[in-house]
Formats: C-alpha cells, sequence, structure tokens
C-alpha cells in the first residue's frame, strides 16, 4: 500500500517568496514582535490588518515602555500609563516625539487650554552613555502650592553632596567632551497623571558641552527644547535641562547635578506658575502632532546639526550626527495608527 505524506506549503507571491501571511501568528506575536523597538513596532502595524492587529498588544508596548524608559518601571507608572487613552501605545506615543518647536501661525489659533491645571506633574528622567544606562529616576511634584507658584522653578534629581557612579572614564578633556556630545543620550518626560498625556521635554543629544569649572574639572552637559510662551504672546521659552559630571581621583566620572528649568529667552527662569502654564500647553500639543503619513513625506532626511562643544580655550563643533530639536522620528501618532484596523 503506498503512502503518502501531506505538507503545508506556505503562501507565497508572484515572485515564489514567501509572504508574511505564511507566519502563524503566534510566531509572529512571539518571536518576531517582541524583538522590535517602538518605532518599528509602530511602523509594522501600518503594513497589514494582520500586523495590525498583532502589533497593538498592550503587553507589547508595556514591555517597550519599560525598556525604553527604565524610570517607568515601578507598580504606579504600569498601572498609569494603562489607563491612557490607548493604554501604553498612547504614552509611547506622546513620550517617544520631541515636542513640536516650529511656530504656530497665530498666538489666537493655539488651542484653547484647560482652565484647571494638573494638581501634580510626574518626572521621568533616564540617562543613557552609549546605549546603556546610567541614570533613572521618577520625581514627582505638587503644583498647588505657594511655594510651587511662586518660587523659581527647579527640579533637582540630586541633593547638594549626592552622586551617582558612572563607567565614563576621565580621559584627555577634549576626548572627553566630544565621547559626551556624542554618546550621552536623555529623556525627560512630564506626565500628567489627571489628564492623562505626557511630553518629552529634552533635545536627542546635547546641545552643548562646556566645562563648569576650570580647576574641579566639572563639565556641564546641556540639553534644550523651545516651547510656545503664553498663549496671548508670540514669543518663546525655552526648557533648559542640565547635567553636571565631576572627577573623581580614581578618574571616574560621577554624576553632580540633573536640574529641569523653563527659561524665557532672556535665560531668566521663570516661576512655577508661569512654568505649569508652558508645561501644561507643552503636554496639550500632542494633538496637533503629525500623523504618520506626513512624517514620511516630511521627515525622511536627518538633519546635520551637531551639539557645540566648549572649553575656556576652545569652542568647536562634535563630528557627531543628531536630529534636531523639532525632529519627530516616528511621528506624533504612529503607534496609535487606526489605518488598518477596520481590515483596509
Amino acid at each position: 500500500m503506498a503512502c503518502s505524506t501531506r505538507s503545508t506549503i506556505p503562501a507565497a507571491d508572484e515572485s515564489g517568496a514567501t509572504t508574511i501571511s505564511a507566519i502563524h501568528s503566534d510566531v509572529l506575536q512571539t518571536h518576531i514582535l517582541t524583538r522590535l523597538d517602538g518605532p518599528t513596532l509602530a511602523s509594522a502595524s501600518c503594513v497589514s490588518s494582520q500586523l495590525y492587529s498583532l502589533s497593538t498588544q498592550d503587553t507589547l508596548w508595556r514591555d517597550i515602555c519599560q525598556a525604553t524608559w527604565p524610570s517607568m518601571d515601578n507598580p504606579r507608572m504600569r498601572n498609569l500609563i494603562s489607563t491612557f487613552p490607548k493604554g501604553p501605545r498612547s504614552f509611547f506615543s506622546d513620550s517617544f516625539p520631541l515636542l513640536p518647536s516650529r511656530p504656530e501661525p497665530h498666538p489666537h489659533h493655539r488651542p484653547e487650554q484647560n482652565p484647571h491645571p494638573p494638581s501634580e506633574l510626574i518626572f521621568a528622567i533616564d540617562i543613557y552613555y552609549r546605549n546603556k544606562l546610567i541614570f533613572s529616576k521618577l520625581h514627582e511634584t505638587e503644583t498647588l502650592t505657594s511655594w510651587f507658584e511662586y518660587l523659581p522653578f527647579r527640579i533637582d534629581l540630586l541633593d547638594p553632596k549626592e552622586v551617582v557612579s558612572t563607567p565614563i572614564q576621565y580621559r584627555d578633556m577634549e576626548e572627553l567632551g566630544r565621547h559626551l556630545a556624542e554618546d550621552l543620550t536623555l529623556s525627560w518626560i512630564v506626565i500628567d497623571p489627571t489628564g492623562k498625556k505626557a511630553a518629552n521635554l529634552s533635545s536627542w543629544r546635547p546641545v552643548s558641552v562646556h566645562r563648569h569649572w576650570y580647576l574641579s574639572g566639572e563639565i556641564q552637559v546641556k540639553y534644550a527644547s523651545f516651547l510656545a510662551g503664553d498663549r496671548n504672546s508670540s514669543e518663546f521659552v525655552q526648557c533648559v535641562i542640565m547635567v553636571t559630571f565631576g572627577r573623581c581621583k580614581e578618574g571616574e566620572m560621577k554624576v553632580r547635578e540633573v536640574s529641569l528649568e523653563v527659561e524665557d529667552m532672556d535665560e531668566m527662569t521663570l516661576n512655577g506658575k508661569a512654568s505649569l502654564v508652558i508645561l501644561q500647553r507643552a503636554l496639550e500639543t500632542r494633538n496637533n502632532r503629525e500623523t504618520y503619513e506626513e512624517y514620511v513625506s516630511n521627515h525622511l532626511a536627518l538633519s546635520s546639526v551637531v551639539p557645540t562643544v566648549q572649553y575656556p580655550w576652545m569652542v568647536f563643533s562634535s563630528m557627531a550626527t543628531v536630529y534636531p530639536i523639532d525632529y519627530n522620528p516616528i511621528g506624533g501618532d504612529i503607534a496609535t495608527s487606526d489605518h488598518y484596523k477596520d481590515g483596509t
């Protein structure tokens, strides 16, 4: 009696190549999609209705958020991001792109601001050197106290005598400055836990690196983003994030300061009340970000903007290629795209 074997031939396109639809959904979800970072997973969700369905699972985006921002890996924040409109996908869509810094057409065309400012802001900060985490912290601030409203707005994450060790070794000062400009990345997310909104206040790379104190060898690395000022004004303000490194006797560079201030263009620090208005408007810009299709057409080319490395005796630009402050790497809505949810 003849024996027969039954085999399953994967689906193929006209050229004979196996298509992605031939791969079992469990294999895609367990062994492929879990290996992608946020922007890549978001792009995959735009390919087909099948990938959209698999790529929008909350567990995938929850894990990506925690991997991208270790400061979010705690019970309160895991619960909080699950309450965003589309869960962790919404949080990633809010927090990964940088805030737009392009001028708005006219002050009176800006969206109306919520008259009730958040009673609390949460800041999630993560610093990487050569893709390795060197600093991570969650900071909570009450906004309804007189102390917050009228004093200059400043968030300090380290006490005056507190330092954080890093794997960065002191070398020639010029070379160290170049390495920090090229290899140090920072994310500073502001979160409104009541309004379920978030925004990233950092630039992708430092905008400047300079020697702070000549004798101590301290180096300051500055990140900044420009935001629209008061609704009735056409002026801009800047969120300035400063990371200060000090050198110990063994040659190890330690973090001595991580701070945030909101300044006007004359570098005068705003008080808490004025800063809260600015941050609230920044949080509400998420509804005006670009769709994925607009991102593809407008932002495929990277800028060659470079940070400035400064010392008392010299000023030069590093050779790093970085994103400009207004570069939005995935577009505001790519992680929550509904383009394929109906199978279109």
